[in-house]
Formats: structure tokens, sequence, C-alpha cells
């Protein structure tokens, strides 16, 4: 791979290499009027009152060691202002693997919470009424079997279907392109993914059964336009196929929701996030024929950079969430998690997640720039920024259209390799001085990094020795049954969703449902380019 060393005083560019002139003057923009804020295309944002009536949610990400833990951690957060949960479950949770397999051995509670079966579902909301609260669930390969118990302790609490609100993340698209916590081959996870979004625009209408991420894309290394190009066709393939169905566009469209990284380069992803409402909105109003309002508008979260914060000089990293978060704000963000300081060195410590909650509320209530929607809307540099991001990012979408859609291109390596170039192309400009990190290339300091902290090993024997007791305890005749069931009705094509939910109720695991699917679905070997 050959990387072009950007010239000696060339003008600076943005992350995603966008030119970056001295100055903008009103040629920069056009004569196109940019528009209000809550009209078409929404660039401008989705309410025409932006903040002033509401705050965006603040949803922080939480989940460590066992159900009761993450427990304890979401009524801290809720009890000091938090306005709706998020939940962080473990590696093997992720993948779809109980505590007491042996794949899961030194992972278990280790970077979320361990959830294995619908007990341990009960006890993380314990206290917690689902009538009261959202909550967000970033689980993807075994999203339904969450979902499902997380209905089910809806059921148990007395709540109907019709109160839940919340997200599950559910995009295994994403998974496929950064993170590869997959297990089935695309076609069958497109279907769980369809038959979740399916069930939920029927029993569950206030729950969003999709969050599109580019998170984890930008993550892995995209820029701010390839992280925003591969989201949005991600959500134009969910689209296609929910259509195919027979499902009518209108009747599904506003269940759909976003969940975007919020980068250093400031003015970039304040264009990003305004550049994906208008791209989305006139994707659905033109190629799909949406006829509703609400239709054609793009709900998102934001995350402040997991990736931009350092180990070294770790207090440097509440400067840059301070930032991000205002970023994600001016952006027109409808939820935002904030980072803790502490993340690169281990899971956040009570007092770190008490400033990262603070950093919005003192940006909500403090700084005055919730005052007036979009702000900087008509600003020369952040106009030319967002009409460049939306024509690249278009640009880039049209690529994996013409590559045939997104499985395709993935089976050609398309969006590994336009991932893998970035990052590389960052890392050395990173070692060349040409990209500048405070602390680590640029005024770094030489001594020892703090502590890392680590999950002891009675975390992993405790959820162990419940999960056996769980198992020992239930009715295992009717477990057997349901999960038998889940196999057969995964053969042919009836929605799995009721299926699997009468398997968490039997007490049936993650992993148990996960295995019956797999024996029909079958298992994908990890993608290589």
């Amino acid at each position: 791979m050959t990387v072009a060393a950007a010239p000696k005083g060339a003008d600076p560019t943005t992350l995603s290499g966008i030119p970056v002139k001295l100055e903008y003057q009103p040629e920069d923009v056009g004569p196109a009027s940019i528009g209000s804020p809550g009209q078409y295309p929404y660039t401008r944002g989705l309410k025409s009152g932006g903040y002033r009536v509401n705050h965006w949610t603040m949803r922080q990400f939480a989940g460590h060691k066992t159900a009761k833990d993450t427990n304890e951690r979401f009524k801290y957060l809720l009890a000091h202002g938090e306005t709706g949960l998020s939940t962080a479950f473990d590696l093997p949770t992720l993948m779809g693997l109980d505590s007491d397999d042996p794949r899961s051995r030194g992972e278990v509670g280790r970077e979320g919470v361990a959830i294995d079966s619908l007990a341990d579902m009960e006890t993380l909301f314990s206290g917690i009424d689902l009538a009261k609260v959202s909550t967000s669930m970033t689980i993807n390969l075994p999203a339904p079997v969450l979902l499902a118990m997380y209905l089910a302790v809806a059921k148990k609490q007395g709540v109907p279907f019709k109160r839940i609100r919340g997200t599950c993340q559910t995009d295994i698209l994403k998974e496929y392109i950064a993170q590869n916590e997959y297990l089935y081959p695309p076609e069958p996870s497109m279907r769980l993914v369809l038959d979740t979004i399916e069930y939920c625009v029927r029993e569950v209408p206030r729950f969003y059964p999709i969050s599109i991420s580019g998170y984890h894309i930008r993550e892995a290394g995209a820029d701010a336009v390839q992280e925003l190009a591969f989201t949005l066709a991600d959500g134009r393939d969910y689209v296609e196929r929910l259509v195919k169905r027979g499902l009518d566009v209108d009747d599904f469209a506003s269940q759909l929701s976003f969940f975007f990284d919020v980068h250093n380069y400031f003015f970039e992803e304040i264009a990003k996030l305004r550049a994906a409402r208008s791209i989305w909105a006139k994707l659905m109003k033109d190629e799909f024929g949406a006829k509703r309002e609400i239709s054609w508008m793009l709900p998102m979260h934001c995350q402040t950079a997991g990736v931009s914060l350092t180990a070294q000089q770790p207090l440097n990293n509440l400067v840059r969430v301070a930032y991000q978060a205002l970023a994600a704000v001016l952006g027109g963000t409808q939820s935002l998690h904030t980072n803790s300081y502490d993340e690169a060195l281990a899971l956040p410590t009570d007092e770190a997640v008490m400033l990262a909650l603070r950093t919005q509320q003192i940006l909500a209530c403090e700084s005055g720039v919730i005052d007036t929607p979009d702000p900087f809307g008509g600003s020369y540099y952040l106009e030319f920024l967002t009409g460049e991001v939306e024509e690249r990012a278009t640009a880039l979408m049209r690529r994996v259209k013409d590559l045939g859609g997104v499985v395709p291109a993935l089976e050609k390596g398309f969006f590994h390799r336009e991932i893998a170039e970035t990052a590389y192309r960052f890392e050395v400009d990173l070692g060349a001085g040409r990209r500048k990190i405070v602390g680590i290339n640029l005024h770094a300091q030489k001594g020892k990094l703090p502590p890392i902290l680590e999950i002891k090993s009675h975390v992993e024997a405790g959820q162990v020795r419940a999960l056996k007791k769980v198992k020992r305890e239930r009715d295992n005749a009717k477990t057997s049954a349901c999960l038998a069931r889940v196999t057969e009705t995964a053969r042919g094509t009836q929605n799995l969703l009721p299926l699997i939910l009468e398997a968490v109720e039997a007490y049936a695991t993650v992993g148990e449902i996960t295995s019956a699917l797999k024996d029909v679905f079958g298992e994908f070997p990890v993608f290589s380019s």
C-alpha cells in the first residue's frame, strides 16, 4: 500500500482529507438557502425549537461485572440526573456465549455486564420501572434474545409492550464491516434483524428495534465521510429488504434510529451530523417514496470518540470529551453518551462516570448553546463543510450500490480495504507529525502509565455458579421443547421473535438459543481481504 505524504506547507485538511482554506466567503457556499430547523431536509435539526423545550437524552453507557453490579451503577446514574439507560454487555454475551462456555473464560463481566438468562435480566432492572425509563442495549448478534429478555421483564412488571421505550442496536451489517461480532452468514443474520424490526413495528411501537451504527465503523479507523456513507448504505439496505417483505415504508421508517461517533475535528463532526439528516431525508422521500414527514427524519444517538482517548495524560480526555459533546449538541443529536476520562485504562470509576455526566449537564444548563437551534447555521465554513461531506458521502454510497449493495460489497472486501487504508494513512500522518495528539506526539511526558484496574476471577466464578443454579432449577423439559421450536421455526419463514420470547421465558440461555439457531443457519468465517 502506498500513501503519498502531504507536502510541507500544504493547506491543512479535515480528518477526512477535505482541504481547508484560510477563509471562506459566500461564493464557497453558493446561492441555495440553508432552510430552517425542523424543515425538510432537516439539515439544521429535526425540531424548530431545538433543545429549548427538552434537552437531549443523557444516556451514559454502563455495564460491568454482574447484573447486580450494573443495576447499582444504573441507579447511581439515575440518582444523579441521567435521563436514559444504556447497557454495555460483556464479550461472551455479545458473541452469543454463556458464561460457562470454555470460550468465555477470562472475559466474563470484563468489558460489560454478563447476561446469561432471564434471571440476570430481572436482576439488571430490579427496582427500575421500565414504564418510566428508556433503555438502550448495545447488542447485535444475539439482539433478538436480549430484546426478548427485556420484554419478558416488562411483562413481569406489568408494563404493556406499547409503553416500552428504548433502543436495541441489532445492526448486524456493521459487524461484518467493522466489529466482527457475528456468527451466522449474512442472509440468516439479516432475517433475524428484519424479524426483530417487524415484530416491534407490530407489538412495541415506541421502541427503536435497530440503531444503524457508524460508531464502530469510525472506531475501526474510518474517517467521517466513510462513517456516514457506510452507515447510510446499511440503512438503505435494511429499508430495501423491509419493503421487499411487504412492509409499507411509512409503517416502519419512524422506528429506525442511527448512532454516530463524534471525533476531535470539531466543525467536520457538526457538518457530518447535519449532512446525515439531509442525505437520509432525500433518500427516504425520493428513493423510497415515504409520504409522512416523520419517515424522512433521522433520529440519532451520539457518543464521544473512544478511540480518541489516551492512556497517557488521561485527564486530557476530559477536555476532548467536552469539545466532542459540544459538537454533538451543535450537530443536533437526540441523545448523547460522554466517555469517562479513564476508559483508556480500565472500567470507569464512579468519579469518572460522574464527571462525564456532569459534562453534559454543564453543557445543557450553563453554556447557552441550547438557546437557539443550529447556532452555527449560515457560517460559510460550516455550510461549505456540510455540503462537501454530503457530496462525498453520497458518492461513496453510489460506489456501494454499484457493487451490488452492502452484502456483495462485503464479500468483495470493499469496506475492509477502504477502512484499512484510511486507518493506515492516519497512522502515517501521526508518525510524521502531520496529525498531532497532545500527550502522544506533542507535549508528551515520560513516566509510567497509571495502574490498570482488573476484573477479579471471583466475578466469573460467581456468574458461572448462578448460571448453573438457573439451569438446575428451571423446568428443563419445557426449556428443551421451546428450544426445539426455535430450531424448527428457523427452518421456515415465520417470524422468530415470538418463539425466542417463549424460550427466554422458559429460562433458556443466550448460548442455548444462539446454538439452536446455529443448527439451522450455520456459521460464517471471518472476512479476510
